[in-house]
């Protein structure tokens, strides 16, 4: 490691203990979530142009009109996944995107498959995700809305992107006593979480998002 990649190594460590700092402020209370949080270097995970704002809590721009979401809301997606104390389990993330919260999730979950639509886009993901070496995750190159029933049941969904309600596919895919994550609405979208018992949903809505809508599909 030469000093220039180390100084930046310090600051980039430096700006993510901020960020989950920010975070606490901000309301997540889980630390299981935050230690993960804290593991993962965001700047990673996007242009070298913006590793300088990686740790903001913005959403940046990644290829094909795609983004990394903000810190606080993929906080808080995953703190209303694992909330109870319980454990993510087997975990089916739709819309890996650049493989961010992908690799956050390998730190919580016992198995994580991530499905992305856009080849471009997880191929992204595949070579940011190299040097983190996570046996646990595995990056499918696949249409999200349908889920992936060759893996299922899944004790834990999550999608980042919105879709007018829950896609049945993912509902059936979603094992007794499971939890889903994920946006809903059109011009106006509310995390959603819905948690299986039997054959009965219920939906609790939380607070208002903005993520880019779900498409169908592969590319």
């Amino acid at each position: 490691m030469n000093a220039r990649h180390g100084e930046f190594s310090a600051q980039a460590t430096r700006a993510r203990s901020r960020m989950v700092e920010r975070l606490r402020q901000q309301g997540i209370r889980d630390e299981v979530v935050l230690r993960a949080m804290q593991t993962v270097p965001r700047h990673l995970f996007v242009d070298e142009a913006l590793a300088s704002r990686a740790y903001e809590d913005t959403a940046l721009p990644l290829l094909r009109q795609q983004t990394i979401s903000q810190p606080y809301v993929v906080a808080r997606m995953l703190e209303l996944l694992g909330s109870g104390g319980r454990g993510m389990g087997k975990t089916l993330e739709v819309g890996a995107g650049c493989g961010y919260q992908a690799a956050i999730l390998a730190q919580l979950a016992s198995e994580v498959y991530a499905v992305e639509r856009i080849r471009q886009l997880l191929e992204r993901a595949k070579e940011n995700l190299r040097t983190l070496r996570l046996p646990n995750l595995r990056l499918k190159y696949a249409d999200g809305s349908i889920g992936l029933a060759e893996a299922a049941p899944f004790d834990s969904i999550v999608m980042a992107a919105a879709a007018p309600g829950v896609p049945p596919p993912l509902l059936n895919q979603l094992a007794d006593g499971g939890r889903l994550v994920m946006p809903v609405g059109h011009a106006e979208q509310r995390l959603v979480l819905v948690e299986r018992n039997g054959n009965a949903f219920r939906e609790t809505r939380c607070e208002a998002v903005r993520f880019v809508p779900l498409l169908t599909g592969t590319e």
